[in-house]
């Protein structure tokens, strides 16, 4: 048996200590690198709120992933929607990407009007090119698509050209979902926006689709001391970020008037597509008015790793 000197016995196990508190990120090092990062594009409601432009923000840092685009999307159901809610959308994408440099990225607008009904699209440059992105995806693989808004664009696209529907991988911030009695709810915000574009979605046999519901997001919440400290006086994106929490008026809320807590639904769903070992999962049946079929639902999220995650990513890009 090979002896180890004390002193350096001592010093590998404080080296290794200090490596192992560095979890999720070295931990899972190894399969970064062995793993090609997801192709994925974003479909958001960004002007809708501000968790929207925390999560692109997030996304566009992580290595796992690979944003391929952004796409705009339509809301209509907040009393205070602008009457081009999607352009509004779209002008914050753009500025979000010119202040991280990444102004490459395409951002395809999407529909400004929800569909009328489940047989006709809603046609745009947003469901155009994911119908290109997902065609151009090699067999055997899958495009990733974020919905953190309406699914107006990505059931427009399935409903134009279905051949896309087995190269997709479709994961969706919407519906509240009880675990413990298997009891779905459609009525929530984002799905409030384009009830036909879910059912789309639902109805779609063979279609991949993944429900990160309000349920389970709802716990990820940001504390504005914290993101003060963090991206407060950085410049760039860390005050654009910083300036959306305090300029936007939260006025259907009537507790935690200062705004001293953010509820961060869109974070949660990009961190889990990229981390998904820190999410519990299961498979379920989907609502009873739709096509009986099993789809994926986040039933439980690590809220510390992934706020962990947000702020080493954040850090690292503002330094």
């Amino acid at each position: 048996m090979k002896v180890i000197p004390r002193r350096l016995f001592i010093g590998n196990i404080a080296k290794y200590a200090a490596l192992s508190s560095l979890y999720p990120f070295v931990n899972n090092w190894k399969s970064q690198q062995d793993t090609p990062p997801i192709r994925i594009i974003i479909d958001a409601d960004t002007a809708n709120e501000v968790d929207d432009l925390y999560a692109i923000a997030r996304a566009l840092l992580e290595p796992r992933l690979n944003v391929v685009g952004i796409t705009s999307a339509q809301w209509h159901t907040n009393p205070r929607t602008p009457n081009d809610s999607v352009g509004e959308s779209q002008r914050l994408n753009k500025e979000i990407l010119e202040l991280m440099g990444k102004s490459a990225i395409p951002i395809p607008q999407g529909s400004n009007f929800p569909m009328v009904n489940t047989l006709r699209a809603q046609p745009s440059e947003a469901a155009n090119f994911i119908i290109e992105q997902a065609l151009a995806t090699p067999e055997g693989e899958k495009l990733s698509i974020a919905i953190l808004g309406p699914c107006t664009n990505i059931a427009s696209a399935v409903l134009i050209e279905p051949a896309i529907i087995p190269k997709l991988s479709v994961n969706y911030l919407g519906f509240w979902y009880d675990v413990p009695t298997a009891t779905w709810s459609k009525r929530e915000f984002n799905t409030n926006n384009d009830p036909n574009a879910v059912d789309v979605l639902l109805n779609t046999a063979n279609l991949e689709f993944r429900v990160m519901t309000a349920t389970t997001s709802q716990h990820l919440e940001f504390e504005k001391t914290v993101m003060d400290q963090l991206l407060k006086g950085k410049g760039g994106i860390g005050d654009y970020l910083i300036d959306r929490w305090e300029s936007y008026d939260r006025f259907w809320k009537t507790t935690d008037l200062e705004k001293t807590k953010w509820t961060m639904w869109d974070v949660a769903i990009l961190e889990a597509i990229a981390y998904p070992e820190l999410c519990e999962q299961k498979m379920v049946m989907t609502p009873h008015d739709n096509l009986a079929r099993q789809i994926g639902v986040y039933t439980k999220i690590d809220v510390p790793a992934m706020k962990a995650n947000f702020d080493r990513a954040l850090r690292d890009f503002l330094k």
